[in-house]
């Protein structure tokens, strides 16, 4: 399923070869750009607060999970043993990165979450929660740091991937999934994972390129299964 990383990569053919990915995230962008030009701060949080039913929160609130540090970890250990040892290092740094951008521009600049926000406006109580999903209150709001890493992850999986048309489609459905899942359960707004998805594709064509930057030599095309039959 996976392809070979070709000798000369650019942006601009990253784009080309995962057009239908690009697609979708331009569709994405345009329509996110659309809803946070017409609705108020907060307005789509309180929409899904109004629209909740059992099957989406349980949905959403595993949903979630697919951006958890944990799924890093396992990626990491899936493409060292079963892909290429090349792929899981862009892969580990793409990992660290993702840390690094997030908690960097949290810091910057320090939005209040969601039921932050709402309790200083003294309309919290218009809120519902989630039985078992811990809402975050502190000034970490902007960007989403799940979605950030959803697009990080499922960018970097589809622009490795073959079958294109079906790869690029089911990655950004799950990493759309994430930052929606984010606003679902009161832990950001919608600007949030609208700049989390920005910065997330950009670190997966970055990582993506570097690949091929990484060196020639013939171990880092290999895997661990293939070390050890070679052993």
């Amino acid at each position: 399923m996976l392809q070979s990383v070709p000798p000369r990569i650019t942006f601009l053919s990253i784009l080309k070869d995962n057009w239908i990915f690009t697609l979708f995230f331009c569709l994405w962008l345009i329509a996110g750009g659309l809803l946070l030009a017409l609705s108020e701060h907060g307005e789509w949080v309180l929409y899904f607060n109004a629209n909740r039913t059992p099957f989406w929160n349980l949905f959403f609130k595993y949903g979630t999970q697919f951006a958890e540090e944990y799924i890093f970890i396992s990626l990491i250990l899936l493409l060292a043993l079963f892909v290429r040892f090349r792929m899981a290092i862009a892969f580990t740094f793409m990992a660290l990165a993702t840390l690094v951008v997030s908690a960097t521009a949290k810091q910057i600049f320090r939005h209040p979450r969601p039921l932050r926000y709402f309790t200083e406006l003294g309309t919290n109580d218009e809120l519902t929660f989630i039985e078992g999903v811990r809402v975050n209150v502190g000034l970490s709001s902007f960007p989403s740091g799940h979605t950030l890493a959803a697009f990080a992850i499922y960018g970097f999986l589809a622009f490795n991937a073959g079958h294109k048309k079906i790869s690029g489609v089911a990655f950004f459905a799950m990493a759309l999934m994430v930052g929606i899942s984010r606003i679902y359960l009161v832990q950001h707004f919608l600007e949030d994972i609208y700049l989390g998805s920005v910065l997330g594709v950009l670190l997966a064509a970055y990582f993506f390129l570097l690949q091929q930057k990484i060196g020639e030599k013939p171990w880092l095309d290999r895997n661990l299964l293939n070390l050890r039959k070679s052993g």
